[in-house]
């Protein structure tokens, strides 16, 4: 997947930093040339330039990314930056920071915004959870790190849907904490079927997620 990052400070960082390490093919865009730094995150391309400018998203082929970040530590920047990317670049996902809760109101559709967020955690999850339907996704850590809220959804043809809550064997230190089906929220039951497209919430250890992977999609 390729990403653009808008933003190269330490928020813009963590995201490129997470998701080189998932594979993910990332781009950084930052106006200020102390901030470009290509040997500071390897494996990333840099492109020095106001991510504001038209021409300079026309030099980084933006119509080419799956998914734009807006991390600059300036809403207003954020917003353009959605903006330009979704009505100029028709770019599929677009996620923004938000810096001022005041400003919340004003990360919306109506502004190319699609997700929007604060944590550079929940960020780089809330992208890969939009094209990484089949996988396990960490969202957040617990307890610093000693348990993770880890999201799977449901792809077509996955081997426990159809079955129930009860036929999925997980592994000791994980429980199913959540079912997000549609526009509802499902406490699980024993009884309860699975079906394609569920987003299946867990708790779980670090060392717990590739068995509820194999439970989930290869059971």
């Amino acid at each position: 997947m390729r990403v653009a990052i808008a933003g190269a400070g330490s928020v813009g960082r963590s995201i490129a930093r997470e998701l080189i390490a998932n594979e993910h093919e990332v781009l950084l865009i930052d106006k200020d040339p102390a901030k470009v730094e290509p040997d500071r995150i390897r494996g990333a391309q840099w492109l020095c330039g106001d991510a504001c400018e038209v021409a300079n998203l026309e030099n980084a082929n933006l119509e080419e990314y799956e998914v734009v970040i807006g991390a600059t530590g300036d809403d207003k920047v954020n917003l353009v930056v959605s903006l330009l990317a979704k009505t100029e670049f028709s770019v599929r996902r677009v996620v923004a920071r938000i810096n001022h809760p005041a400003n919340e109101w004003l990360f919306t559709e109506a502004w190319g915004v699609d997700v929007a967020v604060s944590t550079p955690r929940v960020l780089a999850a809330l992208v890969e959870e939009a094209v990484e339907v089949g996988d396990v996704v960490r969202l957040f850590g617990i307890r610093e790190g000693q348990a993770n809220l880890v999201e799977v959804t449901l792809p077509d043809g996955a081997s426990c849907a159809g079955r129930s809550v009860r036929d999925l064997a997980l592994p000791k230190d994980a429980a199913l904490v959540a079912i997000v089906r549609g526009n509802r929220v499902i406490t699980p039951s024993p009884e309860e079927p699975l079906e394609p497209a569920d987003e299946l919430l867990f708790v779980a250890l670090p060392d717990a997620e590739p068995a509820i992977r194999k439970s989930v999609l290869d059971g």
